[in-house]
């Protein structure tokens, strides 16, 4: 079958609906899946899209014709699905979802036994060339069954239990769930909480009436960072669409960059586990080796992308991991990210410490100053290398390393520059010690990128 290869990214299937992803591609992608996985049970969930009772129909379809088992879990955000696979002991998962891109697109989320995520170079590829070259292999004699089973209710108990609620203060907190699957989840946590919540866009909807799910963007946070400053609030949490990952807005309306809540959950893990290990994607702000150091544990960088750090984090039994893109990985979550757990650390944090939001994040805001992920476009793919090789000769009385793309690091200021692995771009993360000198900094390194 004619099927476009580029829906198969390095972490997930997506693509728009239904002109690049379709029943047909569904349940194509579920024989695949059922092929590559060679188990006997499976689970399969989706989120609120339109288009996702149809694909996940249809994936299920597929993978029953390869006689395999499905667990049925109904509507669930991405990180529940991990833990029914776990939960239930099941080979694998799939997740029908587009997580945080337009009502437009779809996809498939996929994980194997132990919620360990299938990747580009670790079953999709796999999937994705049995298709396209028509090597799936034949339809099994029986047919796999299909059950239904509920998780939300042990879901919220499990993520609770990284926490003592009793020790959550009564602070005033803007929620937007994005019309997304966080509509799910939410009330039955904040419920429990004595916190005293303004709920956005409960209403789980995936035309999303009020704003797309993807907190990244500015014009998606304008309702709760309006709702925040017009309540004079100690904090605003959202999610994304299908709420595997979390984002915070401060008292004051300002947004808190993923570097930054990185540092502050690795305090929240090291006041109760001295000594941890925490792992960092190379991205970020030195806040979070210097807040782990001072706690006395062991902060490790590490490549970009959660099955790298997933790995890491496994490899070295790290605590906690995270990303400056809002993915944070837990340890006893399976080593695997989840949206919730980071906004209620984040609460039982500002609880032990007497301190908002704001507060907390002082110190970091007077001594580090970010530049945010700045991509440029080049030419074409052969001026990737032709330019990571004039920064390396330009900065090369720095310290530098190859971890990914290329880092650069001065005693007062660093960056790294990383290439995209589809098209000819490059992504710029800068840091210095004052804001003029981020600014001088950023301009002179995007001046030798822009050329």
């Amino acid at each position: 079958m004619q099927i476009n290869s580029e829906i198969f990214k390095a972490y997930d299937v997506r693509g728009l609906y239904p002109g690049e992803i379709n029943e047909e591609i569904a349940r194509l992608i579920g024989r695949g899946f059922a092929a590559h996985l060679q188990t006997d049970r499976v689970a399969v969930s989706r989120d609120m899209r339109v288009s996702s009772p149809a694909l996940a129909a249809a994936f299920i379809e597929g993978v029953r014709e390869q006689g395999t088992h499905v667990v049925d879990y109904g509507m669930l955000g991405t990180d529940m699905l991990y833990f029914a696979v776990v939960r239930d002991s099941l080979g694998g998962g799939a997740q029908i979802t587009a997580s945080h891109n337009p009502k437009e697109y779809n996809g498939v989320k996929m994980v194997r036994a132990g919620a360990q995520a299938l990747s580009g170079d670790a079953g999709i590829g796999d999937i994705r060339d049995m298709i396209a070259h028509d090597r799936l292999p034949p339809p099994a004699a029986r047919r796999g069954s299909l059950t239904t089973r509920d998780v939300v209710g042990e879901y919220v108990e499990k993520v609770l239990s990284f926490i003592d609620p009793s020790a959550v203060r009564p602070f005033s907190v803007v929620l937007d769930a994005g019309s997304g699957m966080a509509g799910l989840v939410a009330p039955a946590l904040f419920d429990r909480l004595p916190c005293r919540t303004t709920r956005l866009c409960f209403e789980i909807d995936g035309t999303f009436p009020n704003h797309e799910a993807n907190p990244l963007i500015e014009e998606n946070r304008r309702d709760i960072t309006a709702e925040v400053i017009r309540q004079k609030a100690d904090i605003g949490i959202a999610w994304d669409g299908d709420a595997d990952r979390c984002f915070f807005v401060d008292g004051t309306g300002d947004f808190v960059s993923g570097d930054f809540v990185t540092a502050l959950l690795a305090e929240a893990f090291l006041l109760k586990h001295p000594g941890a290990t925490i792992i960092y994607d190379l991205r970020a702000s030195h806040a979070v080796r210097d807040l782990v150091a001072r706690y006395g544990g062991r902060a490790l960088r590490n490549r970009v992308g959660h099955a790298f750090i997933k790995r890491r984090m496994r490899e070295e039994d790290a605590l906690f991991g995270g990303e400056v893109t809002g993915h944070y990985y837990f340890r006893d979550f399976f080593y695997a990210d989840n949206g919730f757990l980071p906004a209620l650390l984040m609460l039982e944090l500002m609880s032990r410490k007497n301190q908002s939001l704001r507060e907390l994040l002082q110190p970091f805001r007077e001594r580090y100053f970010i530049s945010g992920e700045i991509n440029t476009r080049l030419g074409s793919m052969a001026d990737v290398p032709r330019t990571l090789a004039a920064l390396e000769a330009r900065y090369r009385d720095a310290a530098l390393d190859h971890m990914d793309g290329i880092s650069v690091d001065y005693p007062d200021w660093h960056f790294n520059v990383r290439p995209s692995n589809t098209e000819p771009l490059l992504r710029l993360n800068l840091e210095a010690v004052t804001p003029g000198l981020m600014a001088e900094k950023r301009d002179e390194v995007l001046g030798l990128i822009r050329g």
